[in-house]
């Protein structure tokens, strides 16, 4: 039901983890309010997460009305949002950062690439939703620099987690040409384009000062895996996400 990354765990005071579609669970296990599913089930749901994550499901939760932006919003209170409903969610946002411990942040993906970024020595955590607009907009490192800059973090550490892989990713010449700097990120296949999302996020990271050493990639696609992940693109268009979650210990 949970995903960890192993660099995340290495910590005490991390907690983090990437929930599943579970087939056999209600609406296999969505955590997603904003797709016309029965919003009740989604947080029974995503109480059944946090017990999984072993936290107190009296937990702060903090998500964000994703719009495929390159906004970063710095969380600076306690106050739960977009947990029960999306009516309170931080609007207009697809980056979180957190330096509020008992307090918990996510993302919700179902192809895009879900990024969550940690300083121990700062005990300041990330989380980021990179589709491909997103990642043409640096949305990861604009959160990295933020960390940076604001914060003095100087040793992130960073998971990359399930999303859609070059294996699955088809784009058009057009969107292909957007990414070309990055070597290696864009290949043909069968006279098609293939794009690597989350290759380019690293790349992005790595840039913006994040040791190579520090990321971790899940190298799990959701279109490969997609009886384990939901996928918007082999599901043509699926309701279901999962979440991306990382927090500071009490």
């Amino acid at each position: 039901m949970i995903f960890k990354f192993n660099n995340l765990s290495n910590s005490n005071s991390c907690i983090h983890g990437v929930t599943t579609k579970i087939c056999n669970e209600p609406q296999k296990f969505s955590l997603a309010m904003h797709t016309g599913e029965d919003i009740s089930i989604s947080f029974d749901n995503r109480l059944k997460a946090l017990e999984s994550l072993n936290i107190s499901t009296d937990t702060k939760v903090i998500l964000a009305s994703q719009t495929h932006s390159s906004n970063v919003v710095i969380v600076d209170d306690m106050s739960t949002a977009g947990w029960e409903s999306m009516d309170d969610a931080i609007a207009d946002c697809d980056a979180l950062i957190s330096t509020k411990a008992g307090v918990l942040i996510g993302v919700l993906t179902a192809d895009c690439v879900p990024i969550l970024l940690f300083d121990n020595e700062k005990q300041i955590v990330a989380a980021v939703h990179a589709g491909w607009r997103g990642t043409k907009a640096n949305i990861v490192a604009k959160t990295v620099k933020i960390m940076q800059e604001q914060f003095g973090c100087s040793n992130i550490i960073a998971g990359i987690g399930p999303s859609i892989g070059a294996c699955c990713y088809e784009v058009d010449s057009k969107l292909a040409k957007e990414f070309e700097q990055y070597r290696g990120a864009v290949s043909s296949m069968n006279g098609n384009y293939m794009l690597d999302l989350p290759l380019i996020n690293r790349f992005q990271m790595i840039e913006a000062g994040v040791k190579d050493s520090n990321i971790e990639m899940s190298n799990i696609c959701t279109g490969c895996e997609n009886e384990n992940y939901f996928s918007y693109r082999f599901e043509h268009g699926c309701s279901g996400r999962f979440a991306s979650f990382i927090g500071i210990k009490e």
